[in-house]
């Protein structure tokens, strides 16, 4: 699919959520310092789609991104203090990308990149996962990556979102769906040889466009289009009860991202000159959010009855921000129902 056509199916969702998002905005505590890991603008003119980030681990300060489609087998390196690209890496071996919409960094010190969208309705019967070493060096160089090939348990799906597990490297996909999506965990090992199957863990998401671990594995943030919360890690793939964050709207929000030192989370969107926004994590009590044992993970779990701890920023909330949500849900889903009647009518 061109990107003319998907910019086309998606302008619909980011308007009706610019049209209601301002009053969600005052309630955001992003941090509004200049300087490494803090609020930037993307100022690359080639990055109109950013649909991922991943914190560098080699170069303190640097995010990389990727475009969503119709680009080729390119990542960039942006500079937070500056948001300009620092290097633009080519991969070889991976054949023409259809669509990527993900990026993770894992512990074994590679890069993996999800080419795993959809926008046809889940109809492709396998996608990509491509994987390489993060460059040493901040230079544009080419760099050869392993490409996976994944299929899904239950069939064809579209999804926007890669995770790599910090302690344990396996990798996991969400799938993104209004209602109904679910959680994916791939084998403990991924194998270039054959099809790499991706089973449901057993927890349900809804609407995700991304995800990240926090870097000790003890909690997984889950982005949408409406804002993000955070769920405690299991170490078997289930998920405790969703805590919601303060999140910045950014009209086509696409991505999220740990700092590497874990202290704030960075919220991306797509578009030329994109901002992403810094948001600061608030620390939990002692004893909470301890990161599974290694080896706990399977990727069969269910679900968890753990009661919520409220929200993860420690805000109370307020009735601006509940307004703002209910009003920007109301439209879009206002735009979802008349989607749904014009296909209908057809």
């Amino acid at each position: 699919m061109s990107r003319r056509t998907r910019i086309a199916r998606r302008r619909p969702v980011a308007a009706a959520v610019l049209a209601a998002g301002a009053v969600l905005l005052p309630v955001v505590p992003a941090s509004a310092a200049s300087g490494a890991d803090q609020d930037f603008v993307i100022e690359d003119p080639r990055i109109t789609e950013s649909s991922g980030l991943a914190a560098s681990r080699k170069h303190p300060g640097v995010y990389w991104t990727h475009n969503d489609s119709d680009d080729g087998a390119y990542l960039y390196a942006v500079d937070s203090r500056t948001g300009k690209t620092v290097a633009t890496v080519t991969m070889t071996g991976v054949g023409e990308p259809r669509d990527v919409e993900a990026i993770s960094l894992g512990p074994d010190g590679n890069l993996y990149v999800g080419d795993i969208g959809d926008n046809l309705g889940g109809t492709w019967d396998h996608v990509w996962i491509y994987r390489l070493p993060e460059p040493a060096e901040l230079r544009d160089q080419t760099v050869a990556a392993t490409q996976f090939t994944v299929q899904y348990e239950d069939g064809p799906r579209d999804a926007e979102t890669l995770m790599v597990h910090p302690k344990t490297g396996r990798v996991y996909l969400a799938s993104k769906k209004q209602s109904g999506g679910r959680l994916y965990a791939g084998p403990a090992k991924l194998s270039a040889q054959g099809v790499n199957v991706f089973r449901p863990t057993g927890a349900e998401v809804d609407w995700v466009t991304d995800g990240a671990f926090s870097p000790d594995g003890s909690e997984l943030v889950l982005r949408s289009y409406l804002g993000a919360k955070v769920y405690d890690w299991k170490g078997d793939g289930s998920l405790g009860e969703p805590r919601r964050l303060s999140a910045p709207l950014l009209g086509q929000s696409e991505s999220v991202t740990y700092t590497a030192d874990g202290t704030g989370l960075m919220y991306g969107a797509e578009g030329v000159r994109s901002r992403v926004v810094r948001v600061d994590v608030e620390k939990r009590g002692d004893g909470e959010g301890k990161a599974p044992e290694d080896g706990a993970e399977s990727p069969d779990g269910s679900a968890s009855d753990r009661p919520g701890q409220g929200r993860a920023d420690g805000e109370e909330e307020t009735p601006g921000s509940t307004v703002g949500l209910v009003a920007v849900g109301a439209v879009v889903l206002a735009w979802l129902g008349l989607r749904k009647g014009r296909r209908g009518a057809k």
